[in-house]
């Protein structure tokens, strides 16, 4: 499985026992993604035994504290690890000033480059890119500028067929490459053998759309579409629709319009007010419009096809 999902936090506001404020770690194709930075997501690193010299991408949606006040800490650590390695940190304008005023005055001096990524555009934009992930803002609707993100791993390349290419002496083993890139293959006498006739259907890419603090904003619904896990906010049940619009949040039931529309694989719940003692009830409301709804269980690693839980806490 090329996409793992480990749930950190996803409380709402105010750290809880069980509960930490919102930080997630993406892995998909071999890289290692940090999504939001709640207060102690560098205590969550360590208890979900993540190894921090994996960590050189940081993806912040907004700049309200419960997502980012454990950024600074983190970087602290990293400099007392060693790391000489940029780190990229994406965000919306204003994260470096914010970042970079608590490095100047605690006198710390980082040990690595710090890039900044700084987001102001109100439209979908892809932000990061390398030869197997590419990853897309997603524009939301909240007191703030906030963005989720969409991590999209690439088409994998082609398997080869290895009983159809022996039935062609001439393809060698340094033509097998061009063959999993999809190109055809040309035959001494000029024949033309087509890359289907050699190869089979790559294995599966996956996808990944982070949703976090936002009003109901149908539409996202093209961005997300058919991603394979999504997670999305879900602060309040439907009873206090009101509050959501007005706090910009969404509701149990609108987080699950979202996951039926966009038709994704799974949806994942997050950010419950604290005023839900048991955030089954969000559940329940969420199923009565998208079924393959779950709640987040921290330490909780989700795929695509199941999920592991790794209970720690």
């Amino acid at each position: 499985m090329s996409l793992k999902l480990t749930i950190l936090g996803f409380n709402s506001a105010i750290p809880k026992k069980k509960s930490a404020p919102t930080a997630q770690l993406l892995e998909i194709a071999g890289r290692n993604f940090l999504i939001d930075c709640g207060e102690g997501t560098q205590v969550q690193l360590r208890k979900a035994k993540a190894k921090f010299s994996k960590i050189h991408h940081i993806f912040i949606s907004h700049l309200h504290g419960d997502h980012v006040f454990g950024l600074v800490g983190l970087i602290s650590t990293l400099q007392l690890l060693g790391k000489e390695t940029p780190l990229y940190i994406f965000g919306p304008k204003g994260i470096q000033d914010f970042i970079m005023n608590q490095l100047k005055h605690t006198q710390a001096r980082c040990t690595f480059d710090i890039v900044f990524k700084e987001l102001e555009s109100k439209e979908s934009v892809k932000v990061f890119e390398d030869d197997k992930v590419e990853v897309f803002t997603i524009p939301l609707d909240h007191r703030i500028y906030t963005n989720g993100y969409l991590f999209r791993e690439k088409t994998k390349p082609r398997k080869l067929n290895i009983q159809a290419v022996r039935n062609y002496p001439e393809i060698e083993i340094c033509d097998y490459e061009n063959l999993k890139r999809g190109r055809d293959f040309q035959l001494n006498n000029g024949e033309i053998i087509p890359n289907e006739a050699l190869t089979l259907e790559p294995e599966k890419s996956f996808s990944y759309a982070f949703c976090s603090d936002t009003r109901y904003k149908p539409d996202i619904v093209p961005i997300i579409k058919d991603v394979d896990i999504l997670y999305h906010e879900a602060t309040f049940l439907s009873d206090l629709q009101e509050m959501a619009q007005y706090t910009g949040h969404s509701t149990a039931r609108e987080a699950a319009t979202i996951a039926r529309d966009a038709n994704v694989g799974k949806l994942i719940l997050g950010h419950f007010s604290n005023r839900y003692k048991n955030p089954n009830v969000l559940l329940e409301e969420a199923q009565t419009v998208f079924e393959n709804t779950i709640i987040p269980v921290q330490f909780g690693v989700y795929e695509p096809d199941h999920e592991i839980l790794n209970l720690n806490s």
